[in-house]
């Protein structure tokens, strides 16, 4: 069964699919089934359900029960490869 990550950054655009295709990339090469979803922080406000791990560039509420993952390695490259090995040890 496919696990099922979503990606929040501000708006839910740019940011968020430029992760959300390094994230589905990885995990293919891992052959990890997941389901990669992009969203913004307001989604989570509004309530998200079902999700097995987020990763987010842009500070989200402390109430997420969610596992979370920060994914400013993305935008900076720097740690990427660190947070790549995170997101594969949370999906596992």
């Amino acid at each position: 069964m496919a696990k099922k990550v979503l990606v929040i950054c501000g708006t839910g655009v740019a940011t968020s699919t430029v992760v959300a295709m390094k994230i589905k990339t990885f995990c293919e090469s891992r052959n990890i089934a997941v389901v990669v979803t992009q969203g913004k922080v307001m989604d989570i406000v509004r309530g998200i359900e079902g999700y097995d791990l987020i990763v987010a560039t842009t500070p989200i509420p402390s109430k997420i029960t969610i596992p979370v993952i920060q994914g400013l390695p993305f935008l900076t490259g720097i740690g990427v490869d660190a947070t790549l090995e995170k997101i594969a040890q949370a999906l596992s």
